[in-house]
């Protein structure tokens, strides 16, 4: 038996696998499922992926080589790989709808309105860990939450907790796509679940259709340098001129392609405390936010995924943001009260902001 392939379930595993269940969803997690670790056809699209140059300037996808897709590589000696799912959602999707529909407030991706996931789900998955320790005895594992070089997406899939859609989401047919993922990479030989291999999408279109910048080139394939999530999270330099009007009013990742899907008709709003909205970020003004001073950045981010980014690229966002929105004396006072902000970054964003406001850019 090879590491690629775990060993069929004795009476052993077959009985962890039944309480990893329950304690999971003691521990708030809706659907956990094994997964085999060779991940040799993801692979593949992986590095087409990367030298077609989408990746754009995330040079870690491709620092990584290899490790992102062979987990016996990142972590030597795993067998299987425990994936875990945590929903998110803190607020019906109508709510994001009136936010993305009123180009005066700021719309941040749902993901990011509450504390940060990361810390949550490592701490949820160590707790999960250490139950497997106290009932099998200590075991070679590691934790991770978006947070190493690993294909969540795929593992999850070949977990069996669904497929991955043509806006490159993972998604169940009863849970949607709102939901986190984490991995517990394991040297225990699991039984692996059948995966989810077949899409269910059929001949719906319409996450590619709502792109707001055409990131989503083809069925199931995505060009981060045209997404919004990449242009204002990931990117730390100017966003090119041709998709600052695209933006919009998004000041911090996207979720259009989620809000239309069909399969998220089901979702339900979140449990979990930590993923509610904090400090109004569900609806704020966009003139507001950009009063923030650098001191109101790290007090109102503390604690949220919005933080990694930092001051100057939020202001940054804030500024494409204003620039396309309606012309209001509140707005304009806004960008001129940063016209001749120190950061070049910032400056150069509210300048193109003011030329838009003024109409003499057509934006």
């Amino acid at each position: 038996m090879t590491d690629d392939h775990p060993e069929p379930a004795t009476p052993l595993t077959a009985e962890l696998v039944e309480h990893l269940h329950t304690w999971a969803g003691e521990l708030g997690f809706d659907r956990i499922g094994i997964a085999a670790i060779d991940l040799a056809a993801d692979e593949q699209r992986l590095d087409a992926w990367l030298a077609h140059g989408r990746h754009g300037e995330m040079a870690y996808m491709a620092r990584h080589g290899h490790r992102r897709s062979r987990p016996a590589t990142l972590v030597p000696g795993t067998r299987s790989v425990i994936v875990a799912r945590l929903p998110y959602l803190p607020e019906p999707s109508e709510a994001a709808r009136h936010v993305l529909a009123d180009p005066l407030l700021g719309y941040v991706s749902r993901y990011a309105l509450g504390r940060d996931y990361h810390k949550l789900l490592r701490r949820r998955l160590q707790q999960l860990a250490d139950r497997i320790a106290a009932w099998v005895g200590p075991f070679g594992y590691r934790v991770f939450s978006d947070s190493a070089p690993v294909l969540e997406k795929a593992l999850a899939r070949a977990a069996g907790l669904g497929w991955i859609g043509k806006h490159t989401c993972l998604i169940d047919r009863q849970a949607g796509s709102w939901f986190f993922l984490g991995e517990i990479y394991t040297d225990l030989p699991l039984p692996a679940a059948p995966a989810s291999a077949t899409s269910h999408c059929g001949s719906c279109t319409r996450c590619l259709d709502i792109c707001p910048t055409g990131a989503l080139v083809a069925p199931y394939q995505l060009d981060a340098r045209r997404c919004i999530s990449y242009l204002t999270i990931e990117l730390r330099g100017a966003i090119p001129l041709a998709l600052r009007p695209l933006l919009g009013n998004r000041i911090f990742g996207c979720d259009d392609c989620q809000l239309v899907c069909p399969w998220n008709r089901r979702t339900t709003i979140s449990a979990e405390p930590d993923f509610r909205a904090r400090h109004g970020l569900d609806a704020a003004a966009l003139v507001t936010l950009f009063r923030w001073s650098a001191a109101d950045f790290d007090r109102y981010t503390e604690g949220s995924a919005i933080r990694r980014i930092g001051y100057g690229c939020w202001l940054r966002n804030v500024a494409v943001a204003l620039g396309n929105a309606p012309r209001t004396p509140e707005v304009l006072a806004a960008l001129q009260s940063r016209a001749e902000d120190p950061d070049l970054l910032v400056r150069e964003h509210v300048l193109w902001a003011l030329q838009c406001q003024t109409k003499e850019l057509t934006c």
